[in-house]
């Protein structure tokens, strides 16, 4: 009985949360390289998600180093995988989920916070999204509370993202570019949900 009563108030602070508008439309990619910065906003990518087609060079760019084809980054984009919001959040708050999220922000984070705050970030927008019974990786994008960059800066970061699909990607293109981590990013999500505080799973990918 306590058990439920915590689940339940639990998952109404999660709703309260989501109360809060995400920033639909807004610099949902800064692509940072050296010293340039192109952008690439929520409502390009969504649209690329319906049509398969966009105008966005910069998307194009990153479609093109993805090392899939732009038809399945489209596809992956746009696929809904069904979890639960209380899972999803004690996965992200407990130790693994906070170090799954600093080694899934490597060179993508918020633009002006950057490392510090891309932990909470990330995972206020992963929540948000699962707040309906299922995440996407258009929906994670729809809700990221601020702009993010992807940062490629002389050094101190290299623009390589940590795709978690052990097994499923192949090559540098694959295993280290952002809309392929974007692709992945749901399923290992959802493969990593905490049904039980007591029975914690590892984190692992679905593949």
């Amino acid at each position: 009985m306590l058990k439920r009563a915590l689940a339940g108030s639990f998952a109404a602070t999660l709703l309260a949360t989501a109360a809060t508008p995400a920033l639909a439309g807004g610099q949902t990619i800064r692509w940072n390289s050296g010293g340039a910065v192109i952008t690439t906003t929520y409502d390009d990518i969504a649209a690329f998600v319906d049509s398969g087609e966009t105008s966005n060079r910069a998307l194009n760019e990153g479609i093109a180093l993805s090392g899939w084809s732009a038809e399945e980054i489209q596809k992956g984009l746009g696929k809904d995988y069904k979890v639960n919001v209380v899972y999803v959040a004690r996965f992200l708050y407990s130790k693994k989920g906070v170090k799954f999220l600093k080694n899934q922000t490597t060179s993508y984070f918020p633009y002006w916070g950057m490392t510090e705050t891309a932990v909470p970030a990330l995972r206020s927008a992963i929540v948000l999204d699962a707040v309906d019974g299922k995440i996407s990786s258009l929906g994670i994008m729809k809700n990221l509370p601020t702009d993010f960059r992807l940062a490629d800066t002389c050094g101190t970061y290299d623009g390589s993202q940590n795709v978690c699909a052990k097994g499923k990607c192949s090559g540098d293109q694959q295993c280290t570019s952002l809309l392929s981590w974007y692709v992945f990013l749901p399923a290992c999500i959802q493969a990593n949900q905490i049904k039980d505080k007591v029975a914690a799973s590892p984190v692992r990918g679905l593949w």
